[in-house]
């Protein structure tokens, strides 16, 4: 099972907002399915807390049980003072009690069952996540399984534009695909560095914390070539640093069927199939054609292909059967 609470904030009596809930009905709806239909997060969404009490009551519920997934996502404003650290504010916010301490959070999720947990904040000030306020903001603790991703630094605001946050533009455009590997895995490592290269270096930098020992995958999508193909690249190459010899006969137009000059060997159907597969293996980084610029003509003139950098990592990957 895993389960996500996500909030939007727009009716502050003061400073109201334009974008928190629409950005939080968004997340909501990216994150109950995976891009092939299939089931992902059970989405508890609530627009419009009202109070402190009742946003509390909702995290503690969130984090209780001991599920594989629990994630918790905030769109609204955040507060930070020197006494007390960061805050996410609720509507009944008064002078020295603003809302929900971050510190409180991140005690509630520490000592939570579950086995990842996974805070996402789009606010102001929301960088002190995960570093309390005890030790001047200095120090994260957090617990083994415990991820963070905020939109700012614990100093700066979280900017707002035509009525959506930038920061969740970023990350629903990171969790549609922007941020897939090519199993179509989506990570909070790999969110944080598609939203963390998007921004400039002037603007809202976002704080990404984390302490996880396995593999979180927050969403899946198409990948962009298939798992068959991929598991294949052991059988092309069963050893990495081989190259894998090419002749005329691997190209299909290099047939009697297509007119033009035969070249020998000419076009055998099997080897074919393997040139398209290895053509996918090169489109998307894997493999390039040695002394050649393309692999047609790595083909055509009898050379050859060898695994990129990148390639020799999935080859790992497939080798050890976790593709």
């Amino acid at each position: 099972m895993r389960k996500a609470l996500v909030i939007g904030i727009n009716k502050y009596p003061f400073s109201p907002l334009q974008g928190a809930v629409n950005d939080a009905e968004e997340f909501a709806k990216v994150m109950e399915l995976n891009a092939d239909g299939s089931p992902n997060f059970q989405v508890h969404l609530e627009k419009d807390v009202l109070t402190k009490s009742r946003l509390k009551k909702l995290i503690i519920e969130l984090f209780k049980g001991d599920t594989p997934y629990t994630l918790f996502y905030f769109s609204g404003h955040g507060f930070f003072n020197e006494h007390g650290g960061g805050y996410l504010v609720t509507p009944d916010m008064k002078e020295y009690d603003e809302g929900v301490s971050m510190d409180e959070i991140l005690e509630i999720a520490n000592k939570s069952k579950a086995q990842n947990r996974i805070i996402i904040l789009d606010c102001c000030h929301s960088g002190a996540m995960g570093s309390p306020n005890l030790t001047g903001g200095i120090s994260s603790f957090l617990h083994q399984g415990v991820t963070i991703l905020s939109a700012s630094r614990d100093n700066e605001p979280a900017k707002e534009i035509n009525g959506q946050g930038v920061f969740t533009s970023l990350l629903l455009d990171a969790l549609k695909g922007g941020a897939a590997d090519l199993r179509g895995h989506i990570t909070p490592g790999s969110v944080y560095a598609y939203i963390d290269q998007s921004l400039g270096e002037w603007g809202q930098r976002p704080v990404f914390k984390t302490n996880i020992t396995r593999f979180i995958s927050l969403r899946e999508v198409i990948p962009q070539t298939s798992k068959e193909v991929l598991r294949k690249i052991i059988t092309y190459f069963p050893v990495p640093d081989k190259e894998f010899p090419l002749n005329p006969s691997f190209e299909d137009t290099n047939s009697k069927e297509v007119k033009h000059e035969l070249v020998e060997p000419v076009a055998i159907a099997e080897k074919v199939a393997i040139f398209k597969d290895l053509q996918k293996l090169q489109s998307i980084g894997l493999i390039i054609p040695v002394d050649a610029p393309f692999m047609y003509f790595a083909a055509m003139e009898s050379k050859s292909c060898k695994l990129t950098t990148l390639g020799h990592h999935y080859w790992r990957l497939v080798k050890e059967r976790k593709i």
